[in-house]
């Protein structure tokens, strides 16, 4: 378990004047990003993560899990005003917040939204703090043979939750490790995939695979759309004070909900969107009035907002304590504690236990931090709304550049972006969602070194996976999942 010590210092950290700042412009940068047409939290984090290169390790990462938490709430900001969800994670909110703001509701429905947001996400903050030591504890155990295992399961699982194209989903997994192999080979020194290029002797940064992947098609995606943008004219909105009374009423949903969006969160690959349809489906199951679903159901929209945000706390829990992250912004969020020369797993909560303690005091002042905006700021909603993406487009584009510069000084990393970029664009075009191929490429580096060194000690022997019962579990398990994602593709 964390220490006092630990659990007092995250405090402390958190209560510097530049931490707090910088959750408070996190925030709403997050806010702003996902209810603005054509952005989402993904592509603020990739934007921003070049910036905290230069920031302290406890400012970097109060920023971005400021924006995590903002960016995946601000999504159903639209979802409910203009039946277009600010991200995939938000679709389900659909459902029952435009018939609410149809039947002019709005101002209700958006208070339900972000309250249900908040409890969410300060429910899997919580799961985050106390269930991350017992896994941690559990995975001190772990050598290279267990890691290899639960890595492989890891990519399983990111191609089996991918939609109903289970092979799609496998091709841009295997895309992504494909992409983690370019350079030099971390073990023998032989090059590969380099062409002659001496600049992919080091193979390509997780900076430019992220920010092409993630940021950059979604440029290219709306470009398209310039011109052809209709303009959608909102009615002014009125504040809904919550009441306690009304979500107390409501607490088994929203619980089972928020518990659903930890768990999902927690699995490699699966994310906000599966958490919510999940949640969705579950609340409708078990309603007193299932008919109502659809119609402006309330139970519908908090089911789905608050599994929504509780995938923030769930996705960190097997990157602390595996180094293994649970969605695309977890990758990111991967990639930023490894510059702040952090190593994710195990070992990181036994050597800074305080971290721990700071992540879950940034995620409630984020959570609450968020809920007073939401509540006090929904009336600003359709100014936000109303920006047209040809005045965003060119300050992403050049942001993202001189992010992807900066992560090493290159301008072949600039390059690698753009090209990612247009490629991670071209694949979503034909349905291969571009968090496979991503976190492919973050799991790749981890699947092959914990592969070589299993190989090592067992001088080349393949029982080595075998003789061991948490490998040999965790196999049997990911065979069966591989077994039951393509007779799903073949019945599908």
């Amino acid at each position: 378990m964390i220490s006092m010590q630990g659990f007092l210092t995250g405090l402390l950290q958190v209560m510097d004047i530049w931490v707090i700042l910088f959750i408070i412009l996190g925030t709403t940068l997050g806010i702003l990003f996902g209810a603005a047409p054509g952005l989402t939290a993904s592509t603020a984090i990739a934007m921003f993560l070049p910036v905290t290169f230069g920031m302290q390790a406890n400012t970097a990462f109060a920023f971005l899990l400021a924006i995590y938490c903002g960016g995946l709430y601000a999504g159903s900001i639209p979802a409910i005003l203009i039946s277009t969800p600010g991200a995939p994670g938000n679709a389900a909110t659909v459902l029952d917040g435009y018939p609410m703001c149809q039947s002019g509701k709005a101002g209700k429905a958006l208070t339900l939204s972000v309250m249900a947001s908040c409890i969410g996400g300060l429910f899997s903050a919580l799961c985050l703090f106390f269930l991350s030591p017992v896994i941690s504890s559990f995975a001190l155990k772990f050598g290279p043979a267990e890691y290899f295992a639960i890595s492989l399961m890891g990519i399983t699982c990111v191609a089996s939750v991918t939609g109903k194209d289970t092979i799609k989903g496998l091709t841009g997994t295997l895309l992504g490790l494909t992409i983690a192999m370019i350079g030099m080979d971390p073990v023998s020194g032989n090059l590969r995939f380099t062409f002659g290029q001496p600049s992919m002797i080091t193979g390509i940064g997780i900076i430019p695979v992220l920010v092409g992947l993630f940021a950059m098609p979604e440029v290219f995606a709306q470009t398209e759309k310039i011109g052809r943008e209709t303009i959608v004219k909102i009615q002014e909105i009125k504040t809904d004070r919550p009441r306690f009374a009304e979500y107390w009423s409501k607490k088994t949903v929203l619980l089972k909900s928020s518990i659903i969006g930890t768990i999902v969160g927690a699995i490699p690959g699966t994310g906000s969107t599966i958490a919510s349809w999940f949640a969705y489906n579950e609340a409708k199951r078990t309603s007193k009035t299932p008919e109502e679903f659809g119609k402006g159901s309330e139970e519908g929209i908090l089911a789905c907002e608050s599994s929504n945000n509780a995938v923030t706390g769930g996705a960190l829990i097997p990157l602390l304590t595996l180094g293994i992250p649970g969605d695309g912004v977890a990758a990111m969020l991967l990639g930023a504690l490894t510059v702040q020369g952090l190593a994710p797993g195990p070992l990181l909560l036994v050597e800074h236990s305080e971290i721990l303690s700071f992540f879950l005091w940034v995620l409630i002042l984020s959570n609450i931090l968020m809920t007073f905006m939401g509540l006090f700021g929904s009336r600003y909603a359709p100014k936000i709304l109303s920006i047209p993406f040809r005045y965003l487009s060119p300050f992403i584009v050049v942001f993202c550049a001189i992010g992807a510069f900066a992560s090493a000084n290159s301008f072949f990393d600039v390059k690698a972006m753009i090209v990612l970029g247009f490629l991670g664009y071209v694949l979503k075009k034909v349905g291969f969602p571009a968090p496979t191929i991503a976190l492919g490429f973050v799991l790749g580096s981890i699947v092959e070194f914990n592969l070589v060194r299993s190989l090592i000690v067992s001088q080349g022997s393949f029982l080595i996976f075998f003789q061991k019962p948490v490998s040999l579990t965790i196999i049997i398990l990911t065979v069966l999942l591989t077994f039951l994602m393509f007779k799903r593709t073949k019945t599908s």
